[in-house]
């Protein structure tokens, strides 16, 4: 990997663990600046982040998602700062189950095109099971963003935090696990029918 490679995937990397550990920041951050600072630091990372994901036809709707989860906290931040800062995670998962459910209105889903990376050639059965996926993750995002959209109305900043910064983490921790689980018997099993 050349210099100039590795520039871009150090940022690529370092903006992801920022996206981590985001409730982390903000709780932290706004007990050493005030809310309306950590609001710009938040739409830098958007700029940043939406800047590094590219422009292939497959990531431009993340370049859309970013930027509407952009400009809606800026206009939440002018009114409430904090809320602001609670926002992005209830907009990122209602960005994310637009975009699966976009992707089942007009196929293939965000799940098929993952899967079509590493396996170019899907058959029936595997876009099927591919779509069934796709709606399960719509599902969670769209659960996950009324539960973050509650904490971070009616709970403490410490509730926020711990429901966004680990709580919905160990949920997506339990999907991937489980549906490897489901992955693995449905090959297995249609392995021994065959």
């Amino acid at each position: 990997m050349t210099s100039s490679q590795s520039g871009p995937k150090r940022l690529g990397a370092a903006l992801a663990a920022i996206g981590l550990a985001y409730p982390f920041l903000v709780y932290f951050g706004t007990q050493l600046l005030p809310p309306i600072a950590m609001v710009i630091a938040l739409l830098a990372f958007i700029v940043l982040r939406s800047a590094g994901i590219g422009g292939s036809p497959a990531q431009r709707p993340l370049i859309v998602v970013s930027a509407v989860v952009g400009l809606v906290g800026l206009g939440i931040a002018v009114r409430a700062p904090l809320i602001s800062l609670k926002a992005y995670p209830i907009l990122l998962s209602i960005g994310l189950a637009a975009l699966f459910s976009h992707s089942l209105l007009r196929p293939p889903t965000v799940m098929e095109q993952i899967a079509g990376l590493s396996q170019p050639n899907l058959d029936a059965a595997a876009i099927s099971y591919l779509r069934k996926l796709t709606l399960v993750w719509l599902c969670f995002f769209i659960l996950n963003a009324a539960i973050s959209a509650a904490t971070a109305f009616w709970a403490s900043l410490e509730t926020w935090t711990l429901y966004n910064g680990l709580i919905s983490y160990l949920l997506i921790g339990c999907i991937f696990t489980g549906e490897f689980a489901v992955r693995h018997f449905v090959r297995h099993g249609r392995r021994v029918t065959e």
